[in-house]
């Protein structure tokens, strides 16, 4: 080849050669994060844990099915986590199916509807499924088999809506988890306060033995779950991350579940075997490798963890605006001829359920709700399914065999090495049957998710969660004491300071009242100081004000003619009317009717005469000047007036208050004349002329008793 040749043949094998280098790039490049992604599904594990027996093939054999409705459907107000929920309905009231039958009360709370129609007829103290066996308020609707829906709000397309509606709808159709503690899912996917979420698990491990809920409902119903995963994906502004559990003991599930996730970027992890990695902590170890720190909620490290079932509740609440009204329950046990898993409207009670599944009362040992690890034993069948309940276990005594008597500890250390919370369960125990909860606490034992681990392997059989969880309802309620306490001595204190308060103010007010008081004995001392020293200057202004209020006194003539005819006429019509009821009255009341006619005739005297002297006074000039008469009367009162106020003025402090005492007592004189007057002529106004009678004796004791300190040098 020449050298030209070889010249332009360069450049196309250095490109040729540069494009396998960027290929294998690219290749290397598409590797390292497959393997990453691949080492992200990669399932970790959690420390301690257990593998007991599944026992899970006995409710697997046929689909999910349903049993006739119950006859009364009991609906407890409080069926998750938080605050009993207040109920919307009254004795009597007829209620529809999916009718919202009682509100949230608070943040933390679930509504509660009503499973079928029917109408309400107790809303009381009932038993419900829970460990202490304590009754609670329960609204009992008794069902008329129309199955009557209430008018529901459907959504074919939710991304119509906002994140913040959907909460709401999701709040309002009263969903809760339906794997756990039965948490309310609308606080659950809004943090409020925790860190951006950028990871979405939705659980599906369901690893404690005999349940199989979940394992049929991902079977049956997995479209609908990935829809409602779809809608919590979008709530949560599409986390990075949206990650699906499931146990490897589940094949039929995790085939279904992976055919439903095509064409999302959903990723199923299968996880092994291992009680409890459907435990939340433990499972978001397991998918991601964080760990929830110490009393701390998984939105604390930006991941959301929900059950699958509560992810298809999601999806119809959404979708068709269906409330939480069913679940799907396993009934399980060989004291029963039929283990399945049905669909069972919440408020069935227990009894109705095991009717129908052929409970063999001989050979059942006890009823529990949930399975053999986590579960409880329940005394009343009469207790109802709730949003909580996947499962009722009725065991033989040859299937599960009751507890052994405890023994003592041997320290062996089985329990620490099993817990997968890594807690220290010995010690745990000790602390707990001490009441030490200050060491309990510090042990963190509300970190214990009490899954039944420790008492599973304990080789001394003792019932170790039952210790913890006393221990947790003894803290809980030594706190609760202490924030009422707490309350009590801030409400005292804050009383304490508004009294002290108000009495300031009172002291305040009474040092203002005195020094009032004192000013005004000095204006008075001042003022009679000044009376003495007071010239004739100002008689005649004395007179000529006294003779201008006579005159303004004076009235019109005619006015005084008008209103003495009217009295006259008045009492004329009263002696007429007290003339015909003594005609009319019986012998009884003539006596009184008589008196009252005698008092009325002697009123009609006096109008009359008053009428007399208003026409002569009319007769004469009405715009005329007072009398010489009336002017002398009138000069010669207020001159013995004015006389009288000087001789008072110039007299002691004794004299005047003696004479004070001596007016008073000729004025009691004159109005016990007076009143005995009245009483001989049974006057109407007989009460008027006893008050002043009392008013005048009073003041006379009054001045009596100040004369009395005045001679006894008191102040």
């Amino acid at each position: 080849m020449s050298l030209n040749k070889k010249i332009q043949n360069a450049p196309q094998a250095t490109l040729r050669r540069r494009q396998a280098i960027e290929e294998r790039h690219t290749a290397r490049e598409a590797q390292r994060i497959a393997n990453e992604k691949a080492r992200e599904l990669r399932p970790r594990d959690f420390p301690g844990g257990v593998h007991p027996p599944g026992n899970k093939d006995q409710s697997t054999g046929e689909p999910i099915g349903k049993i006739p409705l119950a006859e009364d459907l009991v609906l407890p107000l409080l069926q998750h986590s938080g605050a009993s929920a207040l109920p919307l309905v009254k004795l009597g009231d007829e209620v529809l199916k999916g009718q919202k039958i009682a509100e949230a009360d608070g943040l933390v709370s679930c509504s509660v509807h009503a499973p079928s129609s029917g109408k309400v007829i107790a809303i009381e103290p009932c038993a419900v499924p829970h460990p202490s066996g304590l009754a609670e308020d329960c609204i009992v609707i008794r069902t008329n088999g129309e199955e009557r829906w209430c008018e529901l709000e459907p959504c074919e397309d939710f991304t119509l809506l906002s994140p913040v509606a959907l909460l709401d709808k999701i709040r309002d159709c009263g969903i809760a988890g339906m794997g756990g503690a039965g948490f309310p899912t609308a606080v659950k996917l809004d943090p409020h306060g925790g860190r951006e979420i950028d990871t979405l698990i939705i659980n599906g491990t369901e690893c404690e033995p005999y349940i199989t809920a979940d394992d049929m409902l991902m079977r049956e119903q997995a479209e609908e779950i990935i829809d409602g995963i779809t809608i919590l994906s979008y709530i949560l502004d599409m986390p990075e991350r949206v990650l699906i559990g499931i146990e490897d003991n589940k094949p039929a599930a995790i085939a279904a579940m992976r055919a439903a996730v095509n064409g999302t970027r959903f990723d199923i992890v299968v996880i092994p075997t291992k009680y409890p990695s459907g435990g939340e902590k433990q499972l978001i170890q397991l998918l991601t490798g964080r760990e929830v720190p110490n009393q701390g909620l998984p939105a604390n490290v930006g991941i959301v963890c929900l059950n699958v079932g509560t992810a298809r509740a999601v999806y119809r609440a959404v979708r068709f605006g269906e409330p939480l009204i069913s679940r799907v329950t396993t009934v399980v046990g060989k004291a029963l001829e039929r283990q399945r898993n049905i669909e069972v409207p919440i408020g069935t009670p227990i009894r109705h359920i095991l009717k129908h599944h052929g409970i063999h009362r001989g050979l059942m040992q006890k009823v529990i709700i949930g399975g053999p690890m986590m579960g409880y034993t329940i005394d009343d069948e009469c207790a109802p399914v709730i949003k909580t309940t996947n499962c009722l276990l009725v065991p033989t005594s040859e299937e599960l065999p009751p507890a052994p008597v405890a023994q003592a500890c041997i320290r062996c250390g089985f329990c620490a090495e099993a817990c997968p919370a890594s807690l220290l369960p010995q010690q745990l125990y000790w602390y707990a049957r001490a009441d030490d909860q200050e060491k309990l606490q510090a042990y963190n034992l509300f970190d214990c998710i009490e899954c039944g681990v420790c008492s599973y392997v304990c080789p001394s059989s003792i019932p170790l969660v039952q210790y913890y969880r006393a221990a947790k309802g003894a803290i809980r309620q030594a706190d609760t004491e202490r924030e009422k306490s707490d309350r009590a001595r801030d409400r005292f204190e804050f009383r304490k300071l508004r009294l002290e308060k108000a009495e300031k103010e009172k002291e305040a007010k009474r040092v203002a009242r005195r020094k009032v008081a004192e000013l005004a004995r000095e204006q008075q001392k001042q003022n009679l100081e000044a009376e003495g020293a007071k010239t004739d200057t100002g008689e005649a202004d004395i007179v000529a004000a006294a003779l201008a209020r006579i005159k303004a006194r004076q009235e019109d003539p005619k006015q005084l003619l008008a209103r003495a005819e009217r009295s006259a006429a008045s009492a004329k019509s009263r002696v007429e009317r007290l003339n015909s009821k003594l005609e009319a009255a019986t012998q009884n009341q003539r006596n009184q009717l008589a008196a009252q006619l005698k008092a009325a005739e002697l009123k009609l005297q006096e109008a009359r005469h008053k009428l007399t002297l208003a026409r002569r006074r009319a007769d004469r000039d009405p715009a005329r000047e007072p009398g010489d008469e009336e002017t002398n009367a009138a000069v010669r009162a207020i001159t013995k007036a004015r006389a009288a106020a000087e001789t008072r003025a110039g007299m002691r402090s004794a004299e005047r208050l003696a004479a004070d005492i001596e007016a008073l007592r000729n004025r009691i004189r004159k109005a016990e004349v007076r009143l005995q007057k009245a009483r001989d002529q049974n006057a109407t106004n007989l009460e008027a002329f006893e008050a002043a009678l009392d008013k005048l004796q009073k003041k006379l004791e009054d001045k009596m008793r100040e004369q009395q300190s005045a001679q006894n040098g008191e102040p």
